[in-house]
C-alpha cells in the first residue's frame, strides 16, 4: 500500500503536541510537528485551563502539518487527560473556561456527597476510584455554589470532545474519557441516571456515549478555511490519554482473556492496570479503590492511578524558582549519589496535590514519620523515585488479586519510560520483568486506531504488532531484590499511617 498519513493531537496536563504518523503497512514513522506548553492559569481564586489557547495551538499545529505533507493526510484525532470538561450554552456558547483539575473547590467533598448518595452506591454503579479530582464531584461543587454556569449549560463536552466539535461542529461524548467522570456505568456502557438524579445534576447536558475508533465527520468549513487539510476526516482515538496509550503497549494477548501483563502509563499521572475483558466491580475492587475505565473494542482498562512524576516536575520547578534549574538527566544523576532506600512518602498523600514548596513537604513528611531526612536535592528525588517504585510494587501485587492471575511483565509506557532509574527500581521492587516503551505510547495509540478506523490495520493486535516491528524498548530484569523486600515494611509502616 502506498505511505498514509494520520495526525494525532495529543494533549498533557504540561504540554501539548501535534505529531504526524506515517504509515507504509508494516511500520509506522513518527514526527513531531509542533510542541507547546499547557497548564493551569490562576483566576480570581480558581484555576483554568486557557482554551482558547490551547485551541489556537492545536490549528498552528494542523497547518504546519498540512505545509508538510500536503493533501496527504487521511485523518485527525484528539486525546487529553480525564475527568475535565467544557459546558456549552444557548447557541453552544461557550459558559467560561474550563476548570482545572486541582481547583481546590472538590477539596473535602466526599464527606457532602456521600451524605446524599453512600459511597458504596456510587462505586456499585461506576466501579471508578474515588478521587475528588473525577467530574461527578466537580459537577456537585458547581451544584453547591448554584453556577450559573451550570444552570445555563445545554451541552456536556470532556476536553478531547470539546476539540473534536470545534474541529467539526459533531458532538459526541466518547466513551474512554466518560469513563473517568466517575458518572458513567461501565456495565449498561450509558451515563448512570441513578447518580445524575442523586444529585441534582441537569440530565439533559449529557449527549450520546461514542465509540473510540468512529469518524466524528469532516471539518468545518470555517476551520477549512483557517488551517486547509480538504478532504481530512476527524476519528475519535481512545480519547483518553491512557486508554491511548494503553492501545500502544506492545504485548502479545489473546482476545478475552486475562493478560498476564500490566502496564504503567508513566508521565505526570503514574497509570498501573490491566486491560481486562469486562469491568471488575466487587468488594475487593472497592476496598482497594481501583478503578474500571474504558478501553478499546469493549476492553476495561482496570487501574490504580498514582501520583506519579508530578513530584518530580514540581521539585525541579521550586529549584528553578531558587536559581537551580537541573535537566531531568542531571537530577537522575544526582539520585543515584544518594543513599538507597533511606526514606519514602505515601506519593498519593493530599500534602503532595497541590503544595507551594514540594522539597519541603517532602521533607516535612519524612521528618514527621520519624524517617532520615534527605537533605540533598538528590536525596529528595531518589525519595520520590523509590517511593513511586514502592507504589507500584503494590498496585502489581494486588492486580494480581484482583484478576487471579499471574503478572510476569511490566510494560512501562509514556514519557516516565526515558527515567531508566526508575525502571530499574521498578523491576526491583516488582521482582519481575519490566518493559520500558515506546515513548510516545499517547500519541501512537492515538494514530493507530486512526489506521483500525480507516481499515489500513485490521485489528488492536495486528497494531501492537506494527508497535513491535516499529519502536524500540528497553529490557530490564530484576537486579536487587532481597534489598527491597527488606525495605518493603518500612514503606508500609510510614504509608499506611500517612
Amino acid at each position: 500500500m502506498s505511505n498514509k498519513t494520520y495526525l494525532a493531537v495529543d494533549l498533557g496536563a504540561s504540554s501539548g503536541r501535534v505529531l504526524g504518523g506515517r504509515f507504509d503497512g508494516t511500520k509506522l514513522e513518527l514526527e513531531e510537528i509542533h510542541r507547546f506548553e499547557n497548564g493551569p492559569v490562576a483566576f480570581a481564586g480558581h484555576l483554568h485551563w486557557d482554551l482558547l489557547k490551547l485551541w489556537q495551538n492545536i490549528k498552528d499545529g494542523l497547518t504546519a502539518a498540512g505545509t508538510k505533507f500536503g493533501r496527504d493526510i487521511s485523518s485527525i484525532g484528539v486525546d487529553t487527560w480525564g475527568v475535565d470538561f467544557a459546558l456549552l450554552g444557548n447557541n453552544d456558547e461557550l459558559l467560561g473556561n474550563p476548570y482545572h483539575y486541582r481547583d481546590p473547590r472538590t477539596n473535602g467533598i466526599f464527606d457532602r456527597a456521600f451524605a446524599k448518595v453512600s459511597r458504596e452506591e456510587i462505586f456499585a454503579e461506576t466501579g471508578l476510584q474515588f478521587m475528588e479530582i473525577n467530574t461527578l464531584y466537580q459537577l456537585i461543587a458547581m451544584r453547591e455554589s448554584n453556577s450559573s454556569i451550570l444552570d445555563s449549560a445545554k451541552s456536556f463536552l470532556m476536553m478531547p470532545d470539546m476539540f473534536h466539535w470545534l474541529l467539526t461542529g459533531e458532538k459526541g461524548n466518547e466513551l474512554t474519557n466518560a469513563t473517568t467522570t466517575q458518572l458513567f456505568n461501565p456495565v449498561t456502557k450509558q451515563w448512570s441516571q441513578k447518580l445524575i438524579d442523586g444529585f441534582n445534576l441537569p440530565g439533559h447536558i449529557f449527549g450520546e456515549i461514542v465509540d473510540p475508533g468512529t469518524v466524528v465527520g469532516p471539518l468545518r468549513e470555517t476551520v477549512l478555511e483557517q488551517i486547509g487539510l480538504s478532504g481530512t476526516k476527524v476519528v475519535r482515538p481512545g480519547t483518553h490519554d491512557t486508554a491511548s496509550a494503553v492501545v500502544a503497549v506492545p504485548a502479545k494477548s489473546s482476545p478475552g482473556q486475562m493478560p498476564n501483563w500490566c502496564y504503567i502509563s508513566s508521565g505526570t499521572w503514574s497509570l498501573m492496570g490491566v486491560e481486562t475483558p469486562h469491568p471488575i466491580i466487587n468488594d475487593q475492587c472497592a476496598e482497594f479503590n481501583y478503578t474500571n475505565e474504558g478501553g478499546v473494542y469493549g476492553t476495561t482498562r482496570l487501574l490504580k492511578n498514582i501520583a506519579g512524576l508530578w513530584l518530580v516536575q514540581e521539585c525541579r520547578r521550586i529549584w528553578k524558582q531558587g536559581g537551580h534549574e537541573y535537566g531531568y538527566s542531571d537530577l537522575v544523576r544526582m539520585s543515584q549519589e544518594a543513599t538507597p532506600l533511606a526514606s519514602f512518602v505515601n506519593p498519593d498523600h493530599p500534602d503532595f496535590a497541590a503544595p507551594q514548596d514540594m522539597p519541603a513537604q517532602l521533607r516535612d513528611f519524612c521528618q514527621r514519620t520519624g524517617q532520615t531526612v534527605p537533605e540533598s536535592d538528590g536525596a529528595v528525588i531518589r525519595c520520590v523515585l523509590e517511593s513511586l517504585a514502592m507504589r507500584y510494587r503494590v498496585v502489581h501485587r494486588k492486580l494480581q488479586d484482583l484478576t487471579g492471575t499471574k503478572i510476569d511483565t511490566i510494560h512501562i509506557v509514556g514519557g516516565g519510560t526515558q527515567n531508566q532509574l526508575l525502571c530499574q527500581m521498578a523491576a526491583d521492587a516488582c521482582n519481575c520483568q519490566v518493559v520500558s516503551g515506546p515513548v510516545e505510547a499517547t500519541a501512537i495509540g492515538n494514530l493507530m486506531l486512526q489506521a483500525v478506523a480507516a481499515g489500513d490495520i485490521g485489528s488492536l493486535a495486528e497494531g501492537r504488532e506494527v508497535i513491535r516491528n516499529s519502536f524500540p524498548v528497553v529490557t530490564y530484569e530484576p537486579k536487587n531484590p532481597t534489598m527491597w523486600d527488606d525495605a518493603f515494611p518500612r514503606f508500609e509502616r510510614v504509608t499506611e499511617a500517612n
